[in-house]
């Protein structure tokens, strides 16, 4: 055990550093001063106030709740609702206010979940490591793959499958013209993912594409804007026909396209 938390007369605070997936750190503290740790300076404001933590040996799915305030250069209601901060990796520990850099208590890590928005703050929930026990062990069977295009279990090389292009016009929310064609539906189910922008750094999925023309399967989170720049990635619908055919990758298909589903005894005999 650490030596702070032993006199009577304590200078504990409470720290949080919270990771986004595109790499921006974040440090905040209870304590009524910024706080520098490890070469992260851990702001005071906007502070985060945890729910009660409880630590256990056991493999209960563990979580508590974080709410903090929203300001406009930390954590502001655009970042929290495009989604920038879901899945953001979370370490809580208890450091020396006089010594903050000396020893440190961990008390609780994991990602954030599930976030609202309430008045001029918000609230997450934070998911502990053992929330992970409560996913699927195994993979489900079904007809179409479960790998993703390009990945480990693939293996499709992605080299001249990604094109990077520039928004040219703006036909609606959802449907875009880009500054490069590429060949019909060559996009649909692919991924699209903002470089310059307002929704710099994040990704929307691709419905389908046809020459130049992109339609997403949602408007992005922010308004995008003509000249802004992006990435596309080919996409896969995942059946057995297009692994095949387009891809020549039918050895390294993750699914069970022959496979007879539950709808086997509603069948008829064809005539």
């Amino acid at each position: 055990m650490v030596a702070f938390i032993e006199p009577e007369l304590t200078s504990i605070a409470f720290c949080w550093r919270v990771e986004r997936r595109d790499g921006v750190a974040l440090g905040c503290t209870s304590h009524d001063r910024d706080l520098l740790i490890d070469g992260l300076v851990y702001r005071a404001s906007p502070g985060m106030l945890p729910s009660a933590v409880s630590l256990s040996d056991g493999f209960e799915a563990s979580a508590l709740d974080v709410s903090g305030a929203l300001t406009s250069d930390a954590i502001t209601e655009a970042d929290l609702a495009a989604g920038r901060w879901d899945g953001a990796a979370v370490f809580l520990f208890m450091v020396d206010w006089e010594e903050p850099g000396a020893e440190e208590l961990p008390l609780a890590r994991g990602e954030l979940g599930d976030i609202s928005l309430t008045g001029q703050g918000f609230t997450a929930e934070l998911k502990g490591m053992t929330a992970a026990l409560d996913r699927p062990v195994v993979e489900q069977t079904s007809p179409e793959c479960r790998a993703e295009l390009g990945d480990a279990r693939c293996r499709v090389d992605m080299a001249g499958r990604v094109r990077i292009a520039r928004i040219a016009a703006i036909v609606g929310e959802e449907t875009f013209e880009l500054s490069e064609a590429g060949a019909d539906r060559a996009y649909a189910y692919g991924r699209l993912r903002w470089i310059t922008g307002n929704n710099s750094g994040l990704e929307s999925p691709v419905l389908t594409s046809a020459g130049a023309r992109l339609t997403l399967r949602e408007p992005p989170p922010q308004q995008a804007r003509i000249g802004d720049l992006v990435e596309m990635a080919e996409g896969c619908d995942r059946a057995f026909a297009t692994c095949t055919g387009r891809f020549a990758n039918a050895l390294n298909f993750r699914g069970e396209p022959h496979l007879p589903g539950i709808d086997l005894l509603t069948r008829y005999a064809a005539g």
